[in-house]
């Protein structure tokens, strides 16, 4: 939980930028340019301090492919630091710029331009919601997305996230055959248009935007299916998790979610205050709905009861349940508990049960248990998404490590390092090595990969 890299003061043109772009819209109000150079980085009170007052001066508007090579150009002339921009969804400071220039806003650019073969070609700054109402009618959806899908871009997603809802059935973005190809633009003199397929997309994929700019997406869809919301109480949250773990084995239940969260933390979801017991852990489930009679016999052979069951909506005014796991679990606590914070963690397949209830035990009473069932590496596990009421930042070092010292990996949300957030506390080869291909100047979110040391 280093402080963010120490980044050289600003020496850029910005009238000789502004002169290039004339005609691109750019919004140079302060306190909307505040706004947008912002992310949820504030669930972590470490990110909090360190990002406070971090801006940029600018934000640039593209509408088009075309618009965005004359910004990059415009910024590697001039050497004015970019960073990319969706929906603003991230919760590590993704978004943030840590040495001023440009938010490229790329919202504008949100067409579905194909869909074809079970196969979708997309621009970034589409809807993650928009894109499943357009491919819905023509039997396809999202294969995962995250718990910030009504507000949230796909190109966000690919840049920033890992998965999410739907990663029970597919596992992450990074699997093989999620992203099928990326189409980018580089910050070089001479600005290119690559196209990246296959496992070379992977370039992009939660690289923070600091490997070029997408501008397409190529990904495949998932058969859409009617999916049905559930809320199952269970006395204690051993119950719940081994409840869980049996659905995420059930290869013959077509599920899209499965969440175990311990009690007090339902006590935070206020839209679903009664379908949530006092004092009973729940489990937070999306199932098809031809899987609905299996998914009921398999709870009541746990003990759990069904509190709450209804078709899944997304529309205004609609309350999905998926709003209640992955990170909107944290968001949900601290729009009552401002100390509240949280841990992101991956616990080894083997042993899985076991390793839960140590790690439960351990913190007893100091953490509160939340996980995500997901597929990883081909193996049903968990992720603790565990939330924590904030003391220090020395104890939050000491449960990261206490963690690790067991088996435990931390993907730590309390940095803004590709390297030190993920849980392999170094830059993907592949990643550092492109970015000196493709940005060479280090202008592409400056500071957020500390590997990279710029050769220009």
């Amino acid at each position: 939980m280093a402080a963010p890299a120490s980044i050289a003061a600003p020496s850029y043109d910005l009238h000789g930028f502004l002169a290039d772009i004339a005609g691109i819209d750019v919004i140079d109000e302060p306190a909307v340019v505040r706004l947008k150079s912002r992310d949820f980085f504030w669930y972590s009170p470490i990110l909090k301090e360190q990002l406070r007052g971090k801006s940029a001066d600018l934000i640039v508007c593209p509408c088009d492919e075309a618009e965005i090579v004359r910004v990059a150009r415009a910024c590697t002339k001039h050497r004015v630091p970019i960073t990319v921009r969706g929906g603003g969804t991230g919760n590590y400071g993704q978004a943030v710029p840590l040495a001023g220039g440009i938010v490229l806003d790329v919202t504008a650019l949100d067409r579905i331009e194909s869909i074809a073969g079970g196969i979708m070609r997309v621009q970034p700054g589409k809807k993650l919601v928009d894109i499943d109402a357009e491919t819905r009618p023509q039997g396809g959806e999202l294969r995962m997305h995250p718990s910030t899908k009504r507000t949230a871009t796909i190109g966000g997603f690919v840049a920033g996230g890992s998965g999410g809802i739907g990663s029970i059935t597919y596992g992450g973005l990074r699997e093989p055959g999620n992203v099928l190809a990326a189409r980018i633009v580089t910050l070089e003199d001479e600005p290119r248009v690559i196209e990246l397929r296959d496992r070379e997309a992977n370039a992009v994929n939660h690289a923070y935007g600091t490997t070029g700019i997408i501008t397409a997406l190529e990904m495949p869809l998932a058969p859409a299916l009617p999916w049905v919301d559930l809320i199952i109480a269970f006395d204690d949250f051993a119950a719940a998790v081994s409840c869980g773990y049996a659905l995420a084995l059930a290869d013959g239940i077509v599920k899209k979610l499965v969440t175990p969260i311990a009690w007090p933390i339902p006590a935070y979801f206020k839209l679903f205050r009664d379908e949530c017991p006092d004092g009973r852990s729940i489990l937070v489930a999306m199932v098809a709905e031809a899987s609905l009679g299996p998914l009921k016999s398999l709870v009541a052979a746990h003990g759990g009861e069904i509190s709450y069951s209804a078709p899944s909506e997304e529309g205004p005014g609609a309350r999905p349940v998926y709003e209640l796991t992955w990170n909107h679990t944290t968001l949900q606590a601290l729009k009552i508990d401002k100390d509240i914070t949280y841990l992101q963690s991956l616990f080894p397949a083997s042993g899985l049960l076991e390793k839960i209830a140590e790690i439960g035990a351990l913190f007893a009473g100091e953490l509160m248990p939340h996980l995500e069932f997901i597929r990883y590496a081909g193996q049903a596990t968990a992720s603790g998404l565990h939330l924590i009421r904030y003391t220090t930042a020395e104890r939050l070092r000491e449960i990261l490590a206490m963690h690790e010292a067991r088996s435990v990996s931390i993907a730590d949300p309390h940095v803004v390092t590709l390297e030190d957030g993920t849980r392999h506390k170094r830059a993907d080869a592949d990643q550092l090595g492109f970015k000196h291909q493709v940005d060479p100047y280090g202008l592409m979110n400056p500071g957020k990969m500390r590997s990279f040391v710029s050769q220009a």
